[in-house]
């Protein structure tokens, strides 16, 4: 049965009252002001409603208080414990989520009900309807300028153990003997003993625990031998090869090791580890992460921020105006940035929060990606990727007609004996430019110039995109440029201030699910630690109009003020 409060729905006496004016102008500046003023109401309870029947069953727990610890949970990068803990005990918490009452009922809730909950949001996805709500609410009260956005990657951890290879043959295989023990012996007693015994079937133990480095190839081996042996031992039982610890076998199998088979006999061998593709399995505990050249095994999360372009004399409206993350998206690590633009404009253009410019790194600056940006009207702010190696001249080196695309000039100032236009094999326009062989074959750029042999002239042949690529490249050695480019970078001191205060870059979960889930409520939970400063900026001097809840009428304040009428002047100045 559902049970959902009104947060602003009025109170005949004021429930903070006890506290003295100095505490309460604390809550009211820091962020349980501010989620309480703002944010509570915010909450999307009525997405999780149709999860409960409305009438019939036992009550839930107060929606907007579960959704409401669910956050700041994530947001202080708390265990479960602590977050029962913060509920049942912390003033702040209580003040954040309109909890006056003192009944276990207001402020109680077991860990079970805590992960069951959780579950539930993981389950329909509604971590993200509470990030984007907050996000809403939030830029809406502090009037955040969404017109200037920067776009980036940040590698995080699942809580899984980074193992080597021997190390994952061995957790692939110990982890499916363990279930098939436990819940079908009469399976487990058709694998060969001297197989079961070289791997544990209790959390320690096992012969490849301690392996030395001379013998680790030999190990390696013979564990990809047991592999193959277990995997063409259970092929035919769907009892076991529809389980999730042999669909695991199954997967480390192909992607570890190849299978040759010449006539009746099988043999395994292991692929060289350049072999090995980025999305292979990294740890049997988490099947869902993926391995990043360059960050090692893991998930990756898209960031997408607000920034604004400041000089230092408007510092403090900038404090006023707090940057937020306004798009969050959690993926395996082996996936290019370059595909995670056009996802992140859908759904901002979706929220009404599209940018005009949006700044990222290299990654993302391909040539579909600035066109598929500027259909939605916005600039992509990036530089342009595949640069000539070395000291080679490009298209860009060419001095250009802007009208027509054609050649002027090359680099050594010599101009084209003719230009002309083609088609290639597609049916795509070519632009030709050509050029005397002997003025060429005389030029010290001769060894650096793209050009192309013809039967009588030297030829630069070019289409529309490196046209295009060419323009985005002479952009960029400007002055202009470099001014917009340059406030990119502060994306990445937001990375590091967002793993140090919420925990983001190591956390308690595993699978893809549970992480999206993490990051979503903890880039929430950013949003409001960094609104802290611009809240209580807005609060510092409170006038008529914007006076702290503490200065609300209460039945002591009103017996105070009446009994100040009848004291002596020298009592007062006491």
């Amino acid at each position: 049965m559902l049970k959902i409060t009104d947060p602003d729905a009025p109170m005949t006496f004021d429930p903070w009252g006890f506290l003295g004016p100095k505490r309460r102008r604390m809550l009211d500046r820091g962020w349980p002001g501010l989620f309480r003023k703002h944010l509570l109401d915010a909450l999307p309870v009525e997405k999780l409603a149709p999860r409960f029947h409305p009438t019939h069953g036992r009550p839930t727990k107060e929606l907007h208080t579960l959704l409401g610890v669910l956050l700041l949970q994530q947001m202080r990068d708390l265990t479960d414990a602590e977050a029962v803990e913060g509920l049942a005990y912390d003033t702040q918490w209580h003040y954040a989520l309109n909890l006056a009452g003192e009944e276990d009922e207001e402020k109680y809730v077991s860990e079970r009900t805590l992960r069951n909950y959780r579950r539930a949001l993981v389950e329909m996805g509604l971590a993200a309807e509470l990030f984007e709500s907050t996000t809403a609410r939030l830029a809406k009260v502090f009037k955040v300028n969404v017109s200037k956005q920067r776009l980036d990657s940040t590698h995080i951890l699942s809580n899984m153990r980074r193992l080597s290879r021997i190390e994952l043959f061995t957790a692939a295989i110990a982890r499916f003997l363990r279930n098939l023990k436990r819940r079908d012996a009469e399976s487990f007693a058709r694998v060969p003993t001297e197989l079961a015994e070289r791997y544990p079937t209790k959390k320690r133990g096992g012969c490849f625990g301690h392996t030395k480095p001379s013998e680790a190839e030999r190990t390696l081996r013979q564990a990809a031998e047991d592999l193959l042996l277990l995997a063409e031992l259970f092929k035919a039982d769907e009892r076991v090869s529809g389980t999730p610890s042999y669909r695991l076998l199954a997967r480390l199998l192909s992607e570890q090791c190849e299978v040759k088979r010449e006539g009746e006999e099988t043999r395994v061998d292991l692929k060289a580890p350049r072999e090995i593709r980025s999305d292979g399995l990294q740890n049997p505990s988490d099947p869902d992460a993926t391995y990043d050249g360059h960050k090692g095994p893991g998930y990756q999360v898209q960031l997408v921020e607000t920034y604004r372009e400041e000089s230092e004399e408007d510092a403090k409206e900038e404090a006023s105006t707090p940057d937020l993350i306004v798009y969050v998206e959690a993926e395996p690590a082996h996936l290019h940035d370059g595909r995670a633009l056009e996802p992140a404009l859908e759904s901002l253009e979706k929220r009404d929060l599209l940018p005009k410019e949006i700044s990222t790194d290299t990654s993302y600056g391909s040539d579909k990606n600035v066109r598929a940006a500027a259909k939605r009207g916005v600039e992509l702010i990036a530089p342009t990727p595949g640069k000539p190696a070395g000291d080679r001249l490009g298209l860009e080196d060419f001095e250009l007609d802007d009208s027509t695309g054609e050649i002027v000039r090359c680099p050594a100032g010599e101009t084209p004996e003719a230009t002309r236009r083609s088609v290639d094999d597609d049916g795509k326009p070519v632009y030709i430019a050509l050029f005397d062989v002997d003025v060429c074959m005389s030029c010290d750029r001769f060894e650096r110039c793209p050009k192309r042999w013809g039967k009588h002239h030297a030829e630069v042949r070019y289409d529309n995109k490196q046209l295009r690529l060419a323009k985005r490249r002479r952009r960029e050695r400007t002055a202009e440029f470099r001014e917009k480019y340059r406030w990119r970078a502060g994306q990445e001191a937001s990375h590091a201030r967002l793993k140090a205060m919420t925990g983001i870059g190591r956390l308690r979960v595993r699978t893809l699910p549970r992480v999206r889930y993490a990051a979503e409520l903890k880039a929430a939970g950013f949003n409001i630690l960094r609104c802290i400063t611009a809240w209580r900026v807005r609060n510092a001097r409170p006038g008529p109009k914007n006076r702290p809840e503490s200065a609300s009428l209460t039945p002591r304040s009103l017996l105070i003020g009446w009994g100040s009428l009848f004291w002596p002047s020298w009592a007062r100045a006491m």
